[in-house]
């Protein structure tokens, strides 16, 4: 039996800190990981030793396969856990670390190589007899192969990356028109998220359930399923919110998937923990779809259900220890849920955010509540990496508590300093449908109104509660501070304090008469009494920005000078900006080139997806401000269009 003492944890964010978690409290030393970019990052902080890989991009730091390996070296590991994401389904890295002389916490390069391709894994399960969504997984990678095949399979279609998983290289195509840029853009992200640009396409199945089978194999020849999820609840094809078990899953149909994805895993000698993905029907059919060779995202809500710690299981069995139990003695307790809180703005077709996390408060832990993440207050969101910053977890007796419970996390949830979804999860698990389990891969679109609501006017109760907030909040002494200005004072009559406050593109002069009804705050918590009823929101002052919580969501306000406001779009007119910080990927007009609207002009690549820019009206390409392979901030001019006459 091999002894470790030390593992090196080849992956970010709220992975590695899960990972070096269980780690620690087995006694082993960790070691972290990070770019240069990351070099102050959660990750590296709490690990018990750290490796400086240099350079930005995934592609310079994490991806290096050399750097990896002479960094355990260096450190002292035994062991190299890969988490999920970058190398952890790459067979060439699990060879390269058991040629060092290392343990790679995964399963056999052999079992990587047989899954880790969606082509390789299709056709074996076609040979196993495992019902298949229609679909070509050729070597062929010309667009007239793919042309004829979805012609053969009938549209809509789905590309996908056969290497990759999370939603990148992944798209939809409706009809012939769009399929050559689908195919382009769905290669170029597979290329820079997994260094393999092959994909498949397959019948787009509508109003499927994707329902997944957590196996886990020892060295010994042993194999057994730990119950099923349910991550149906997806945007883009990348999962949202996850939950286990499967609601309305019956014993049977969890047997016979169970058993299914077992036989899956043993045909190709895995070991370790994997995820056997299926679509499930409306009839209760169930389709193959892929096999994960690594810990999945959402394993937290398995851990929930059944008592179990994965990492500690995977980092057991590497060791040569059998399972620790049978089949029959998998527990199944009450239900759990998680959601993925990720920097991107809803409101702007999620768009990845990056900047500094101002504010940041996690959810207060107790019984049957869980955050997994990678971040901290004051840390900042780069655009090299994914966008995700941490899981909500909820567990429950049944599927109702855990969801309330859930909302609860949510609602103590305070994220400020840029976008994030939260706003759009606390709908989700509020939402009718999802209360009674409504779900299937469509849920966002079908519900879009209800859980996407278009940005409204604030109210004057939010204004007000905003300005009071500032006069809460500021230090009395501070010069800027308007409660230390006396213009407003009138003999015999309260003073009044006039703000010009700015929040969420919208002005209001707001007047306060200090002393009139004045609201308290206890800590960050702001009371406010309106008719006799006392409602307390979370008021935090960081900087020049007020975050307040109204309704559910985390507001920024900041004081507005409306006489040095300058509309930045004057010196634009006409100008297409650059939605977020990225990188220019591909340049595909001209300066005088005449455009069509909805033209596609330049594809920007941020957290790993690429974004395109595209002509909002037909007109003649002006300007360009870009080039490819330029770094690009939120904001800067990339495009100038003149409109058509």
């Amino acid at each position: 039996m091999k002894t470790l003492t030390t593992v090196l944890v080849a992956n970010r964010g709220e992975i590695a800190c899960r990972v070096m978690r269980t780690a620690k409290a087995m006694g082993l030393t960790t070691v972290a990981v990070h770019s240069a970019t990351d070099r102050d990052a959660r990750h590296a902080r709490e690990a018990d030793i750290r490796v400086d890989l240099s350079g930005s991009k995934a592609a310079d730091s994490y991806l290096q396969i050399d750097k990896l390996i002479a960094a355990a070296h260096a450190s002292g590991a035994q062991a190299i856990h890969p988490g999920y994401g970058f190398l952890s389904e790459n067979a060439g890295f699990a060879r390269a670390i058991e040629a060092a002389g290392l343990i790679f916490l995964g399963p056999p390069a052999s079992a990587i190589d047989a899954m880790g391709s969606k082509s390789a894994a299709k056709a074996l399960m076609e040979t196993a007899g495992v019902p298949l969504v229609p679909g070509y997984h050729g070597d062929a990678q010309d667009l007239e192969t793919f042309r004829q095949a979805a012609e053969r399979i009938g549209y809509p279609v789905l590309l996908k990356a056969t290497a990759g998983g999370g939603g990148k290289g992944m798209k939809v195509v409706e009809d012939v028109s769009q399929l050559a840029e689908a195919l382009a853009s769905a290669q170029r992200e597979a290329l820079s998220s997994f260094g393999n640009a092959q994909m498949l396409v397959e019948k787009y199945l509508l109003k499927p359930r994707h329902v997944e089978i957590q196996v886990f194999a020892d060295q010994h020849g042993h194999c057994l399923y730990l119950n099923e999820r349910d991550c149906s609840i997806q945007r883009r094809h990348q999962k949202v919110v996850e939950e286990a078990p499967a609601p309305g899953l019956s014993v049977e149909q969890r047997k016979a998937m169970g058993e299914a994805a077992v036989r899956a895993a043993q045909a190709i000698g895995y070991v370790g923990a994997g995820t056997v993905e299926f679509l499930l029907d409306a009839r209760g059919e169930f389709f193959f779809m892929e096999m994960n060779t690594r810990l999945q995202v959402e394993h937290p809500v398995t851990e929930a259900i059944t008592g179990l710690d994965l990492v500690a299981w995977q980092i057991r069995v590497a060791q040569g220890e059998p399972l620790p139990m049978t089949q029959a003695q998998v527990p199944l307790r009450g239900h759990a849920i998680e959601v993925r809180l990720y920097a991107e703005d809803p409101a702007n077709d999620f768009l990845p955010a990056t900047g500094h996390l101002a504010l940041y408060r996690e959810s207060t832990p107790g019984p049957g509540r869980r955050v997994d993440s990678g971040v901290e207050q004051g840390d900042n969101v780069s655009p090299f990496y994914d966008p995700m910053l941490g899981k909500l977890i909820a567990w429950g007796e049944d599927r109702e508590q855990a969801r309330l419970r859930l909302l609860g996390m949510l609602d103590e949830f305070a994220v400020g300093g840029l976008k994030t979804n939260l706003g759009f999860l606390r709908r989700i698990i509020g939402h009718p449908a999802f209360a009674a389990a409504e779900l299937d891969t469509g849920f966002i679109p079908r519900y879009q109104d209800e859980l996407l609501p278009a940005p409204g006017e604030l109210s004057d109760e939010f204004w007000q509660a905003a300005g009071q907030g500032f006069m809460q909040t500021q230090p009395s002494n501070d010069p800027r501070s308007p409660w230390a200005d006396t213009r407003g004072f009138r003999a015999g009559l309260p003073a009044e304090v006039s703000l010009h406050l700015s929040c969420n593109g919208q002005e209001r002069l707001v007047t306060l008469q200090p002393g009139v009804n004045p609201p308290q705050l206890r800590g960050e918590q702001l009371l406010i009494d309106q008719q006799g009823v006392r409602r307390s929101h979370l008021a935090v002052r960081e900087g020049d920005s007020l975050f307040l919580r109204w309704d559910g969501e985390v507001h920024s306000v900041s004081l507005f000078d409306p006489i040095a406001a300058v509309d930045a779009s004057q010196s634009h007119q006409g100008g297409l900006t650059a939605p977020m910080n990225g990188s220019i990927v591909r340049v595909l007009v001209e300066v005088g080139q005449t455009v069509e609207a909805g033209t596609q002009l330049v594809v920007l690549e941020a957290m790993k997806m690429e974004h395109s820019i595209r002509a909002p009206h037909a007109g003649a390409v002006k300007a360009l401000y870009c080039q490819e392979g330029e770094m690009v901030s939120e904001g800067s001019a990339l495009v100038e269009l003149e409109a058509a006459s």
